[in-house]
Parts: C-alpha cells; structure tokens; sequence
C-alpha cells in the first residue's frame, strides 16, 4: 500500500463534501507530476486529504477504490475514484509539516503547488504521533 497526498480547495470539495459523497471521481488534476501520480495509485492506497485554503491542512483520509484512468473530459489529466475513510482527529498544517523539518524535500514542502504527490511513508508515523490519524 502506498500512500499519496490530494489536495482541494474545499469550497471547490470539502473532506465534508466527501464524506457525504461516499465516493468521487478525484479530477481537475493537470500537472504531468501531480498526473504521474494518480497514475501510480493502486486500490487500496491511502489518501491524505489536504484544504488548501483556509487552514491549510490534513484534514482527512480516504482510499483509492479503482485503477487510475484517462479522464474522458480532460485529455491532458487522469483520475481515481476515492472513497472516504475518516476526518483527521486533529488538523495537521503546512505550518506544523514543515517545522518539523522531517519533510524537507518532500514535494508539499519544496512545491507547494502540486495538487496530488506521493506522501513519504513515514508521514503516517509522524501524523499518528500528531495525534491526527
């Protein structure tokens, strides 16, 4: 199991909105990057569900539910189908992320634009220990 981060503006869609939802199709994603990696999802990988306004925060999980896919809307994009999981027990901010210093080079820290990117394994240890997950 991998695990990836996705970001969303959540007036755009919400953790709330997905929690909801039940499932969505996770689209809009145009960065050949952040496309590279749907890509990669496989089902049963973990999301961490990120707002990108407001709090600027982990705010929930969810699971990929089906095999990345072109979107038939998009040429240049692809998409996944995700399935909620839980909110965060607590939010984790970009703030607290990049204080730790334990993320330097990961991608959310070193290029803040990038909506979806794989999440380093040891930031579900360091997100349990956040008291989020």
């Amino acid at each position: 199991m991998a695990d990836f981060l996705a970001k969303t503006d959540p007036d755009t869609y919400s953790i709330d909105d997905l929690k909801r939802d039940g499932t969505t199709e996770w689209d809009g994603v145009r960065n050949p990057a952040a496309v590279n990696a749907i890509k990669s999802m496989k089902p049963g990988d973990r999301v961490f569900i990120y707002h990108s306004q407001g709090a600027s925060a982990v705010v929930g999980i969810a699971e990929v539910v089906s095999q990345p896919r072109p979107d038939a809307n998009d040429a240049k994009s692809w998409v996944a189908d995700f399935k909620y999981v839980s909110h965060a027990k607590k939010l984790v901010t970009l703030r607290e992320i990049k204080e730790s210093h334990q993320f330097d080079d990961w991608l959310l820290v070193r290029q803040g634009r990038l909506s979806t990117m794989p999440a380093p394994k040891e930031f579900a240890t360091w997100l349990k220990k956040q008291g989020a997950i």
